[in-house]
């Protein structure tokens, strides 16, 4: 008989136990941020290689020439041979973009500063500069 009684008093005590726990489940609901922030973004292929980045890039002198560059945002497209075959770039002082080919040296890239150009130049060599 104690035993009995013993195995009831667990059963009901699992059960209020089982209630509780029920009762403590929500649903999974799946939320969208409203932002994603961050001073850059990488996008990668299945081999882990970088297809795609959005970065921004500080200001800085130049060790070459010793020329300013203001802070700029660049994003980039990037082949799978690991080229950037599309890249737009702005800063406070310009903005371009640059589409390059599959041959060495082929592109074409539009510019804005104080003045706009469309430049061109093709795998043999030759370029044209394009103004208004």
């Amino acid at each position: 008989m104690k035993i009995q009684r013993l195995l009831v008093a667990l059963t009901v005590a699992n059960l209020a136990l089982l209630a509780f726990l029920l009762a403590q489940l929500r649903t999974a609901t799946a939320e969208t941020a409203p932002v994603l922030r961050g001073s850059g973004l990488e996008i990668v292929d299945a081999r882990g290689r970088v297809r795609a980045s959005i970065k921004v890039h500080p200001a800085e002198i130049a060790k070459a020439d010793g020329k300013a560059y203001p802070e700029s945002v660049v994003l980039r497209l990037i082949d799978p041979d690991g080229r950037p075959a599309v890249k737009l770039a702005v800063s406070v002082e310009e903005a371009g973009i640059a589409l390059v080919g599959k041959g060495q040296g082929t592109y074409a890239q539009l510019g804005a500063d104080t003045e706009s150009s469309l430049r061109l130049m093709n795998k043999d060599g030759r370029r044209r500069v394009i103004v208004p």
